[in-house]
């Protein structure tokens, strides 16, 4: 699949293609960049936030972690630009990249919303402001053994309860982290 045919597919689309997902290794990750791309959201929102993003990996210590950068959204054909906030580029959410093993993710229709077979970013293990310390993000390979496309989803985990998002994302284009 590529990215324009996950952009076409529909949330129950969107949620097979996660569930049957491929394992990514979180060492393949370390150091690269990669586009993101927004799915899955109501229009509304998607004007309120943003469409394309950043996510950027790196390796600290023993652990693989990373960050976000908001992107200028200046439509998804043209080349990206990071927004800066007082002459800095505008870099938020920090994650750590982690096993989904131990994590309990909503369900839907009854059923587990994914296999637990890829990674799963937790913004909770790292300093973040209340409405994203919730937030968690299973990642998967599109393409088995690869990790040119990758596909997320967002859910909230506030501890005794897991709250479903419509938010999923595409990861495409790795590149050297700068």
């Amino acid at each position: 699949m590529t990215p324009q045919e996950i952009a076409r597919l529909s949330l129950d689309g969107l949620h097979r293609l996660l569930a049957d997902g491929h394992a990514v290794d979180a060492d393949a990750l370390a150091g690269t960049q990669y586009r993101g791309v927004s799915l899955g959201v109501p229009k509304w929102v998607e004007r309120l936030s943003w469409t394309k993003f950043r996510k950027s990996f790196r390796r600290a210590g023993e652990t693989v972690e990373g960050f976000n950068t908001r992107l200028v959204q200046n439509g998804l054909d043209a080349p990206d630009e990071p927004m800066t906030r007082r002459g800095a580029r505008f870099d938020f959410g920090p994650y750590e990249v982690c096993s989904t093993a131990g994590y309990a993710m909503p369900r839907r229709k009854g059923e587990v919303v994914w296999a637990h077979r890829g990674l799963l970013l937790d913004y909770g293990k790292r300093p973040n402001p209340p409405h994203l310390r919730a937030l968690r993000d299973p990642l998967v390979a599109v393409h088995a053994g690869e990790t040119d496309l990758l596909l997320g989803w967002s859910y909230l985990d506030l501890g005794v309860v897991r709250l479903s998002t419509p938010s999923f994302f595409t990861l495409e284009r790795p590149e050297p982290l700068a």
